[in-house]
Order: structure tokens, then sequence, then C-alpha cells
């Protein structure tokens, strides 16, 4: 909340807007001091890309895991991690965009179509890749990053890959095959990381 307004004599406007008054200071409240407050429930779930009312979609069906945390590695459980993917292009049958709210342990599941190479800039191929959007109590804004698959040809020209020199930081970006049977995938334990050590790569938008 803004300042009240003073009184100026030389300004007829503010006799009427200036308080009565000394203003009296109140406390922050938690909600103040870790706002703004964000609540998963308000916004409907589409964990499963693959069940539209259209019919199933062709493609290849994969699973994709994580596990929102925070600096000190604690789950984030009120978090929404949405995703967007250019490829497939979406349709009546594929929406291209999921939104899956974090359970008690931070953790959420997709289950949409594996992506293909996207163009990019200057006619070069982007690796096969998930746009990423993160919302949580006490964000400002939304956090954006990508989910890349490891063992793609692409990943080793990709040009967002390339411009990060650090391997462990391009690695938060991988997700894993998760050993759950074919076409499950997971980022790296205790990923995406809101900060801290070992954080995720966010980008600029």
């Amino acid at each position: 909340m803004s300042d009240p307004v003073p009184f100026r004599p030389f300004a007829a406007g503010t006799r009427l807007r200036h308080p009565l008054r000394v203003p009296r200071p109140l406390p922050t409240t938690v909600t103040e001091a870790t706002g703004p407050r964000f609540a998963p429930q308000l916004f409907p779930g589409i964990g499963d890309l693959t069940r539209m009312a259209a019919g199933a979609p062709l493609g290849e069906r994969i699973i994709v895991t994580g596990r929102v945390t925070g600096g000190a590695g604690e789950a984030v459980a009120d978090a929404a991690v949405e995703i967007w993917q250019a490829s497939p292009a979406a349709d009546a049958r594929f929406p291209g965009y999921g939104r899956s709210a974090t359970d008690g342990e931070g953790r959420f599941r997709f289950v949409t179509l594996r992506p293909g190479p996207v163009p990019g800039h200057g006619d070069r191929t982007q690796a096969p890749r998930l746009a990423v959007v993160l919302l949580a109590r006490g964000l400002m804004t939304a956090l954006h990053t990508r989910l890349c698959f490891e063992g793609e040809a692409l990943n080793r020209t990709d040009p967002l890959l390339a411009s990060i020199a650090d391997p462990a930081e391009r690695a938060t970006l991988i997700a894993q095959p998760a050993g759950a049977g074919a076409g499950a995938w997971s980022l790296e334990p205790g990923h995406p990381r809101l900060q801290g050590p070992g954080e995720t790569v966010f980008l600029a938008v």
C-alpha cells in the first residue's frame, strides 16, 4: 500500500485526501512476508495430455516426472508445473499443454507425447524438449526452464544446451530414463530446484 497523501495548503485536493489522524503502522503478517499466496487447487490439472475428448492422439507416449525442491532441498508441496511443447503440433486430440500440481513430496507427473526436433533461430535445429513453467508461493513471476532428453543426438548442437558451459548446470535440464519401463523419464533427483546449490537453470523470457 502506498503512503498516505500529505496535506499541502497550496494543493486544494489534498485537503480531502489526506488522513485526519496519524497513521498507525500494522505488523507484517506471514502472508505478506512470504507472498504472493498460491493455491494450485484453483487451477484444474491436465496431467495426461493423451486423453482428450476428441480421441487418442498419434505418437509415442511418455511419462515425465520430477520433484520441485527449495534451496535446502525441501519439497515444494504447493507448486504447479506446466509443460508446453511445439512438437507434436497441438490439435483437437493433443493440446500441447499440461499442468500438474505437486504432491506433499513436491512430485509431479505428466503423460504426454514424445516431442521431436523443432526449428530454431538461424536455421539451427533445437533438440526435442518440453518448455517447463513453475508457479509457487513466494514467486512474484513464473519461472521458465526446459526439459530435454538424455541420448538425443541433437543435444550436442542444441543452441541453449551448447550455451551452458558447466556440465552440472546443463544436467539440470536433461531428463534421464526413469527405469519404470519404456517411455518413462525423470529429471535429476530434487529437480527442478528453485534456488541454492545445484539450482536449476532458469531462462529469461
